[in-house]
């Protein structure tokens, strides 16, 4: 598993991680009228489907208020039935990034301090080897900074069984917090999902709300992002709107996982939407639209990932700043699920997002770098 989808992947295995290798890919030219840049696109999305012998895939990419789709493959291999023009996936830690905006609400209105103990506000919960909440700061846990380890590393979901096996989210938090803890808090960066089901807790604790009842009502409902929601798990666990089932590799077998009760996946994953809410998402959030400005500004405060082989790539509070050949400020939160996986890059005028009903098995490469990550940059700087 290479670098950087490591860092923004919900699943701590997946050959998803290989697709953002932490260097920079390189993007095509500006060359050529919008036909043939679409239709390069489409050729490298037929090989990437063709190669990764995945399902299908679907591009979308939306500036001046369009969007554009590229689809390739198909969305229900039962039927043949292609990947729906509007295609809901789960998009597993682009969720992370909707559960930090929240939290920032919350600090604009002061009910949140970013640099509080989390002790303040869920008193007695992080303690053990992993971690004390006594020293550990909500900006730790935003930022992957804690030091707390990741509770995937000791749950198996190799089998289809123990994929659909519910967990309570506490349970979770403790096959994190009693690991020892991976380095003192603010040390450094490493990736835990363990951090954002206690930010879940943590939103919930505070407002005495569902976290999925304060994310819908203050990010997605007032963007008017009509084809994202959270799902009430476990009472939901087919996707509502049209979409392309999702497919995972169990055991040498293909599974279809359409319905699906990820409990272990809330805070840290849970969320459903379109390749093009996520755009509208991503770029109202670099726009302003979402947090006040202050609140904008912490969200990109960043520390570095420590990656030599990429030293500008950092982590925000539910972001990451990527660098880009074509100099765009460009962030980005990817995802990656059993059945989907999510690749998204923005910036404040123009955002592409990537989705696949089933996480490659092996990369396919360009040069040095997977195909997914130059099928992105391309579409984000080939104008």
């Amino acid at each position: 598993m290479r670098r950087f989808m490591m860092v923004s992947a919900l699943m701590a295995g997946t050959v998803l991680a290989c697709s953002m290798s932490g260097q920079v890919p390189r993007a095509v030219a500006d060359t050529g009228s919008a036909d043939a840049r679409i239709g390069r696109l489409q050729a490298m999305l037929d090989r990437l489907v063709r190669e990764s012998d995945i399902p299908g895939a679907q591009l979308v990419i939306t500036e001046h208020g369009r969007d554009t789709r590229i689809s390739s493959g198909v969305g229900d291999l039962a039927t043949g039935a292609p990947f729906p023009e509007t295609a809901q996936v789960r998009i597993a830690s682009t969720t992370k990034s909707f559960v930090a905006a929240t939290v920032l609400l919350l600090v604009a209105e002061n009910k949140v301090e970013l640099d509080a103990p989390v002790q303040r506000y869920l008193p007695g919960v992080v303690h053990g080897p992993g971690g004390d909440g006594n020293v550990i700061t909500v900006r730790n846990l935003l930022q992957h900074t804690s030091g707390i380890p990741d509770y995937l590393s000791k749950l198996d979901i190799s089998t289809e069984a123990a994929l659909r096996n519910p967990r309570p989210v506490e349970e979770l938090i403790r096959l994190g917090l009693d690991q020892p803890a991976d380095f003192a808090p603010g040390a450094e960066f490493r990736y835990s999902n363990t951090n954002y089901l206690l930010v879940g807790a943590l939103v919930e604790r505070v407002t005495g709300r569902r976290l999925r009842e304060e994310v819908t009502a203050r990010v997605i409902e007032p963007l008017g992002l009509t084809d994202t929601y959270w799902p009430d798990f476990p009472r939901e666990q087919v996707i509502r709107g049209p979409h392309p089932h999702g497919y995972a590799m169990l055991e040498g077998e293909r599974v279809d996982i359409d319905a699906f009760d990820p409990s272990w996946g809330m805070a840290d994953g849970a969320m459903v939407s379109t390749p093009a809410d996520i755009n509208r998402y991503l770029m109202s959030l670099l726009s302003g639209r979402v947090l006040p400005a202050a609140q904008l500004a912490e969200m990109q405060r960043t520390v570095s990932l420590g990656d030599p082989e990429s030293p500008m790539a950092a982590a925000g509070l539910g972001l990451l700043h990527l660098p880009t050949e074509c100099d765009h400020e460009t962030w980005s939160h990817d995802g990656g699920f059993p059945g989907y996986g999510v690749m998204n890059r923005a910036t404040k005028d123009r955002a592409v997002t990537l989705v696949m009903n089933q996480l490659p098995e092996d990369p396919v490469l360009e040069g040095d770098t997977a195909l997914e990550a130059v099928i992105v940059e391309n579409a984000l700087c080939g104008r």
